[in-house]
């Protein structure tokens, strides 16, 4: 398995030449988010998620360049409309239960 975090050249430069998001995650960042979520990190683990987290940023940022599409049709409710229909019976409900009382189904006991 690779790891992504190394997708970036020595000089912070994606590969493609644009600016790399992971400069915009420090390193106390990462701790802040760690102390909030409870989580211990040690300083290995700290530039692993900075790096991570960059990344993370750059596909948000991706997305901001997928056009916007117009609507056109409107929406329409595809379900089937509610139709009462008979149903069984409480003798017909309880005729294949193991065990009943007072015309109820019994189940196994849980405490």
């Amino acid at each position: 398995m690779s790891d992504t975090s190394e997708s970036t050249d020595d000089a912070g430069e994606a590969p493609d030449g644009g600016d790399d998001a992971a400069t915009a995650v420090d390193a106390e960042e990462v701790r802040h988010v760690a102390d909030l979520a409870r989580v211990r990190l040690d300083d290995d683990e700290v530039a692993a998620f900075a790096d991570q987290f960059g990344d993370i940023l750059d596909y948000f940022e991706a997305l901001d360049e997928v056009p916007e599409t117009e609507r056109e049709e409107e929406l329409v409710n595809v379900m089937r409309p509610d139709e009462v229909e008979g149903g069984l019976s409480q003798e017909e409900a309880l005729s294949n239960a193991e065990e009943t009382e007072d015309g109820f189904f019994v189940g196994p006991k849980v405490s």
